[in-house]
């Protein structure tokens, strides 16, 4: 293993570590993942996501969005989900059609109306920056599908 490889994979432990210390686990993603699939072959749909999951989560991309959606909720308090607060939904956009291009963005804002699973229990930016991830990922997973 290199030296990048070694620093990618140090940063997506560090990640995983951070998110799993405000409740958002792997499977908690996958979970809600797939509350709104409607399909069969739930197993293997759910073990593809789980290697998609992986695989964008040690996208350095993928990282900073997720990581700048942390540091404003540690660091940037608002009330609520305020009506006028839309930084939240830029990065969830942006995530989402980072890793599944413009349709992702349909995606997206399907989680985001629903908030299935741990998308109803996580502050603004992190709700629409794991939304995002979920819908970019869902999205990706369909499209290669269909390849």
């Amino acid at each position: 293993m290199d030296e990048v490889q070694a620093g990618e994979r140090m940063r997506t432990k560090e990640l995983l570590k951070r998110l799993e210390s405000k409740g958002i686990t792997l499977k908690k993603m996958l979970d809600t993942a797939m509350k709104l699939y409607i399909g069969e072959g739930q197993e293997e749909v759910r073990e593809k996501l789980r290697e998609l999951m992986l695989k964008y989560l040690s996208d350095i991309n993928v990282q900073a969005l997720i990581l700048s959606a942390l540091l404003l909720e540690e660091n940037f308090r608002v009330e609520g989900d305020p009506v006028n607060l839309v930084a939240d939904e830029l990065i969830g956009i942006n995530i989402a059609e980072y890793i599944g291009g413009k349709m992702a963005l349909f995606n997206f804002f399907y989680y985001d109306t629903r908030k299935p699973g741990i998308l109803a229990e996580l502050p603004p930016f992190l709700d629409d920056a794991i939304g995002g991830f979920i819908a970019g990922c869902m999205t990706r997973l369909f499209e290669s599908a269909g390849d």
